[in-house]
């Protein structure tokens, strides 16, 4: 299979590459099928849709920002990055963690439950 990305260019992978959202992101719901990708050197990874392939969402890894975040059994929890040309400003949404499971090829968002995490942490302070 091949879509062309945004990102990264033209990209070809195998099927069993897919991640399923079945509740596809907040926000993006009809959206269930996603690539999870990285750079080698690159602390962000991208979640990039299959079903339009010009969207993909920035992730870190939030075990990178707290080593007691919130986990669930195999998923992997991600937070979603927003970008921006002044790194102070780069935030983080940990209120909202994407769980992808990479082994069973399956992902979900939710949102928890506490006020300890905040939808737009300082990912770079001065």
């Amino acid at each position: 299979m091949k879509i062309q990305t945004k990102q990264f260019g033209e990209l070809e992978f195998n099927e069993d590459k897919i991640i399923k959202f079945e509740s596809g992101l907040i926000g993006f719901e009809e959206l269930k099928d996603y690539l999870l990708l990285k750079e080698d050197d690159d602390i962000f990874f991208w979640l990039n849709s299959i079903d339009e392939p010009e969207i993909a969402f920035p992730l870190i890894g939030t075990s990178l920002l707290d080593d007691n975040y919130p986990s669930e059994n195999t998923n992997e929890a991600f937070a979603v990055v927003t970008l921006n040309s002044d790194p102070r400003k780069i935030t983080v949404n940990l209120k909202a963690p994407v769980y992808i499971d990479q082994e069973e090829k399956v992902g979900h968002q939710k949102i928890l439950d506490t006020d300890k995490y905040s939808v737009d942490y300082n990912l770079f302070v001065d």
